[in-house]
C-alpha cells in the first residue's frame, strides 16, 4: 500500500507542476491588439491595452497612410495597402496618434 500512495503522490505532484507550467506559459505569451485603417479611419479609434502589448496597425485602404504619435514616441513609414506597422507599449499612458498624410484621421491607445 505504501508504494501505491507514493506513486499517487508523485503523480499528483507532476500534475500540479504541469498545470503551473501551462499557466506560466499562458501568462508569458505577449499580448497583441489589432487596429485596422480603412475608409480614412482607425478602427477601433480608441484602444485600451495592458503594458507590454504590441499593437498592429494594418492599412486596408486603397491609399497610403501613416501612424504617428503626437508625442513622437512612434512613427510608421508610409503604409501602402495591406502593409502593417507594429509598436510595443512598455509604459502606461495615453498615446494619441494620427495619419501624417491625412491629419484628420486620429486614434488613441490607452495603456494601463
Amino acid at each position: 500500500m505504501k508504494g501505491h500512495h507514493m506513486r499517487m503522490a508523485v503523480g499528483v505532484g507532476l500534475f500540479i507542476a504541469l498545470c503551473a507550467g501551462i499557466a506560466a506559459a499562458a501568462q508569458a505569451k505577449p499580448a497583441t491588439a489589432e487596429v485596422t485603417i480603412d475608409n480614412f479611419s482607425f478602427t477601433p479609434a480608441e484602444l485600451r491595452v495592458s503594458v507590454g502589448t504590441t499593437v498592429h496597425w494594418t492599412n486596408r485602404d486603397d491609399i497610403p497612410h501613416t501612424v504617428v504619435s503626437t508625442d513622437t514616441v512612434f512613427k510608421s513609414k508610409v503604409l501602402d495597402s495591406e502593409e502593417k506597422y507594429s509598436f510595443t507599449f512598455t509604459t502606461a499612458g495615453t498615446y494619441a496618434y494620427f495619419c501624417s498624410i491625412h491629419p484628420k484621421m486620429m486614434g488613441k491607445v490607452i495603456v494601463q
